[in-house]
């Protein structure tokens, strides 16, 4: 299973409000803080931003862990449980 922990990074002196998705392997991404967006979509477009880099397809679900970084897996209709 592939998953992206994408989380949020606030301003300093030189750089804006950012979010860097991470992956297994080392792979990253930084993306700008969208201000249109609500937080839990500029999560997913950090996501989506690492996705189009390794050029991984498919079906992604967001949600927050208790750390208030957000995860991002590959869902299928196989792996999708309704509770």
């Amino acid at each position: 299973m592939k998953a992206i922990t994408i989380k949020y990074v606030g301003p300093t002196n030189t750089k804006g409000s950012r979010w860097i998705a991470t992956a297994e392997g080392g792979h990253k991404v930084t993306v700008s803080y969208d201000y249109a967006l609500n937080s839990e979509q500029n999560a997913m477009e950090a996501a989506k931003a690492l996705c189009k880099k390794l050029d991984w397809k498919g079906t992604l679900a967001v949600g927050q862990d208790a750390k208030g970084n957000y995860q991002a897996v590959f869902v299928t209709e196989f792996t999708t449980y309704y509770v």
